[in-house]
């Protein structure tokens, strides 16, 4: 049976609370209170106010994205890197903690917490052994909020120096350098990667959605590299960014890559009260959360199905009259959690219209507006690389480049993503 504590009425300058009732549970806390319990409630929606808000229901708890991590061996030593997690919903990310095991799968030995940082050398280790690391996303108290899938290395000695005399011998045989890419993508889909905003290699995903790809010949060097992949309606995911160091004559392996469903809608105009179908491309058997963004930001969740396919039915009536957008992002179990995928747009009105799937037209990249992606508009953004961008190209560069208010290789790589030539 459970147990609980009522208390008698207290109040504050801020607030009243009526007959409260305590449960025992994890805590919460804003600069102005704390709170150790849980706060049980019944509807669904958001309350706010000055310092703090409730998010209630299953589908309002938080989540944190899975980081992308890159292991490079070296003499002694691994190099790890990993992308930065993103959290929704009140959760941060303050810090990661690298764990590490001689043994796939754990268990791992987590040492202090490394604090906001996207790289670590784990020193002292010994060459010839494989190790295995994951990467865990910690909150503001230490608290762990996501965990990233496993990647391996195996350090080793430096080759030695050639050979010798007595007439023959050579050196021996280099090491390979190349980078190794794994994840989830779509059953049997494109998946597409770009090296520095280039297109490097192509490979098909499996009908698990899982996909390797080996990209050899690199020279030693920091590399932004992209992935995206191609639905089997020909709907491309967003584009995800992470970047990577190559170490000359060693392997790099890059796991834990989930890229984020694809998504459409069969309207783009809906007549309020009636159901609007949003559906796309993901892995097969992930939970898919859609959010619908409104006035209030509404959640519905449905499971893909063994071909990665998910619909969802949203009922217009719980929305007001006008612009609505729409994003999904996948889960499967506590293994991996995607990023939201493209935002799409539709309208609540008066009658229903039927959408277009998405065309060729670039959505972004085309930075002289004829339609196109191609050295035209990648002159015009060598041009204002790394320059301080015009009063006039700025709102250019936040509309269909990165919007981050400056042109990098980020934005190459957004541009290779739209690219039609």
């Amino acid at each position: 049976m459970a147990s609980f504590a009522s208390a008698d009425e207290f109040t504050s300058t801020n607030y009243k609370v009526l007959e409260p009732v305590m449960f025992s549970g994890a805590y919460s806390s804003s600069t102005g209170y704390q709170l150790f319990g849980a706060i049980s409630q019944i509807s669904i929606g958001t309350s706010t106010a000055a310092s703090f808000g409730i998010n209630a229901g299953f589908l309002y708890f938080p989540t944190a994205t899975t980081p992308v991590v890159s292991a490079t061996a070296g003499n002694g030593q691994v190099a790890l890197s990993w992308s930065a997690s993103q959290g929704y919903l009140g959760w941060t990310a303050s810090g990661y903690n690298a764990g590490q095991s001689t043994t796939s799968g754990g268990p791992y030995a987590y040492s202090s917490s490394l604090g906001n940082v996207t790289s670590s050398a784990r020193a002292g280790l010994t060459n010839g052994t494989t190790y295995y690391f994951v990467i865990r996303v910690e909150d503001a108290f230490g608290n762990s909020i996501a965990t990233s899938t496993e990647v391996s290395a195996t350090p080793t000695a430096p080759s030695g120096g050639g050979g010798g005399g007595g007439g023959g011998g050579g050196g021996g045989v280099l090491p390979e350098t190349a980078v190794v890419f794994s994840g989830r993508a779509y059953p049997k889909s494109a998946v597409t990667l770009l090296k520095d905003a280039q297109i490097a290699a192509t490979s098909i995903a499996g009908s698990d959605a899982n996909f390797s790809i080996k990209l050899s010949g690199l020279s030693a060097g920091n590399y932004i590299f992209a992935v995206y992949s191609e639905d089997s309606k020909g709907i491309r995911s967003s584009l995800l960014t992470f970047p990577a160091s190559v170490t000359s004559g060693a392997t790099t392996n890059v796991g834990g890559i989930f890229i984020a469903p694809t998504i459409a809608v069969d309207k783009s105009e809906v007549k309020r009260g009636d159901n609007i179908a949003i559906f796309g491309q993901s892995a097969p058997q992930a939970d898919i959360v859609v959010s619908v963004s409104s006035d209030e930001e509404f959640f519905g969740k449905i499971i893909s199905d063994k071909d990665g396919i998910y619909l969802y039915n949203f009922d217009s009536s719980f929305v007001d009259y006008g612009s609505h957008y729409a994003k999904s992002k996948a889960s499967i179990g506590n293994q991996a959690v995607s990023s939201f995928s493209s935002v799409i747009s539709f309208k609540v009105g008066t009658k229903n219209v039927l959408a277009q799937l998405p065309t060729t037209v670039p959505a972004k990249g085309d930075l002289n507006g004829d339609g196109r992606v191609n050295l035209v508009d990648f002159s015009i953004a060598a041009y204002w690389y790394k320059r301080t961008l015009s009063a006039e190209f700025k709102p250019k560069e936040i509309e269909r480049l990165n919007g981050d208010g400056k042109v990098d290789l980020v934005d190459f790589s957004i541009m290779a993503f739209y690219w039609t030539g």
